[in-house]
């Protein structure tokens, strides 16, 4: 083991699992506990000038704190030029980003594929001024949209299409045009890639899904190296007030010691989901990255050390889908992705992504895998017309 260690006593060169259950703790103090509980503070003690950390529950409170240390140690483990900012939700982490770096006149480059909500950004962000274009995340589509971008954003794998694109290649490519490099890393979470080693300016993702794991909490953060860019995206979050709630950053502390076990099974137990679902006729479009024959699978592979959670296909129709889902007994009919209990839905209710009206977006949840496949293959057949 290396002398070296973090803050919270982890070892610099401490496993995956190591780093997940010790990140972001405090120094041990005798008769206290492990993990503090959450600090409930609208003010502090500010006698004199506000020099200290804490002045205001708007600005900084000692439970995000830890949390931003638990995730810039799984973001950027061994590194102590970046810092993570916490926020109300993904979305408000997306938001501050955009809206921290980019001004009217700039150029943005977004996915034509990424999350369903990137539209309504799209609308904002041109209200502003801003040009937006997008392109498509497989085959590193982006790449032709770059010239004179402020910024490109990433997302890989995307949602819910799972198409994979070659980060460091396009974070090389922007950087080369004078580009920031953004990357939600909300699918692959910070150990199934790590955005910032790849090459990637800001690491973004939504701690609602997979990160925190419970399904009972709205989260979102931003990584990225210290400096005027960060500045920026800390004043967007008080400026606006997107904080999370002392509550919901402790419980998002507390479920990051279990991320390590829950991937490793998450993932294993998709590749079984996908792998059970090729040999049905009435199934296509099916993408797993984990898969060796997914288009994606080569590059993923190159960047990521786990495959995530969600698994996508399509069924012939919409009724089909929709009778699937109702006949699943261990698969709850849900939106979101990430949580031990398995969740699936029909995307295209929603409207907004460019799926068939058969699409099903299914995350594999801890439920033990031998009893998923089963509870799939029958609903299938139980769907059949």
């Amino acid at each position: 083991m290396s002398d070296s260690v973090t803050p919270g006593g982890v070892p610099g060169d401490a496993g995956e699992g190591t780093r997940a259950v010790r990140a972001g703790l405090p120094e041990p103090v005798k008769y206290e506990p492990t993990l503090p509980g959450p600090v409930f503070a609208a003010h502090y003690h500010l006698p004199g000038e506000p020099t200290g950390p804490y002045t205001y529950g708007r600005d900084e409170n000692p439970t995000w704190t830890r949390l931003e240390r638990a995730i810039g140690e799984l973001e950027a483990p061994g590194r102590d030029d970046v810092e993570t900012l916490a926020f109300a939700s993904g979305m408000a982490a997306i938001s501050a980003l955009l809206f921290s770096q980019l001004r009217s006149g700039d150029t943005v480059v977004l996915p034509g594929d990424g999350y369903q909500a990137l539209p309504l950004v799209r609308a904002q962000l041109e209200a502003y001024g801003i040009e937006v274009r997008t392109a498509p995340t497989g085959g590193d589509a982006q790449l032709d949209a770059l010239d004179g971008a402020r910024l490109l954003w990433i997302e890989s794998p995307s949602n819910p299409g799972l198409d994979v694109c070659d980060i460091r290649r396009l974070a090389d490519a922007a950087h080369a045009r004078g580009a920031l490099v953004a990357v939600d890393n909300t699918l692959a979470t910070p150990l199934g890639q790590r955005p910032l080693a790849l090459g990637a300016d800001f690491s973004v993702a939504s701690g609602t899904k997979q990160l925190t794991g419970h399904g009972d909490i709205l989260l979102g953060y931003v990584t990225g190296r210290a400096g005027e860019a960060m500045t920026a995206v800390r004043r967007w979050r008080k400026i606006v007030g997107a904080i999370p709630g002392p509550m919901e950053a402790w419980l998002a502390h507390r479920s990051i010691a279990t991320l390590q076990l829950r991937v490793d099974r998450q993932a294993a137990s998709a590749l079984a989901v996908a792998e059970a679902l090729r040999s049905r006729p009435e199934v296509t479009g099916l993408r797993y990255p984990g898969l060796r024959d997914d288009p994606a699978h080569e590059v993923a592979a190159r960047q990521m050390r786990r495959f995530g959670c969600v698994v996508s296909f399509t069924l012939p129709t919409r009724a089909r889908a929709e009778r699937f889902l109702e006949a699943l007994r261990l698969v709850d009919d849900a939106t979101s992705f990430g949580g031990v209990r398995s969740t699936a839905e029909r995307r295209g209710r929603w409207g907004g992504d460019a799926v068939p009206e058969g699409f099903v977006r299914l995350s594999v949840g801890a439920e033990d895998p031998e009893d998923l496949v089963a509870d799939v293959l029958r609903a299938l057949g139980e769907s059949a017309p």
